[in-house]
């Protein structure tokens, strides 16, 4: 059910997910960017038409793609799209894709599954998905 088919209010809520990338490569990036947006849509009822926006960030040691290119790649032609770099933390992540997804939807904050992946579920363990190897 899109948020358009309830009598709930529709409200912009921001999903949140991220994942470690094995190697600056493009194909890499662009697996991983599926592999994340693939878990995020499985584990909330995410329709590209109620997406405000994406924001992709990566550390700056991902520069051979941008995430975008893999969204594009599962239909997200219409979604506002852009890409950035995470701040260069020291002892941040390395080799990290973040997304940050404003979804129009009835659902409530806490009604929300967040997403992380791989290394990236130390990121926040409290919203890790176990997910097969």
């Amino acid at each position: 059910m899109t948020a358009t088919q309830s009598s709930r209010p529709i409200r912009c809520q921001g999903v949140r997910g991220a994942i470690t990338v094995p190697a600056n490569t493009a194909a890499a990036i662009r697996e991983a960017t599926h592999e994340l947006l693939r878990a995020l849509l499985a584990a909330n009822p995410i329709v590209p038409e109620d997406i405000g926006g994406a924001f992709f960030t990566t550390t700056p040691d991902l520069t051979a793609e941008f995430p975008a290119v893999a969204a594009r790649e599962l239909g997200w032609t219409d979604v506002a799209i852009l890409c950035g770099h995470e701040m260069n933390v020291p002892g941040a992540l390395p080799m990290c894709l973040r997304v940050l997804l404003l979804w129009n939807t009835t659902r409530a904050p806490h009604e929300i599954q967040h997403v992380y992946l791989r290394e990236a579920q130390a990121l926040r363990p409290d919203r890790a998905v176990n997910t097969p190897a």
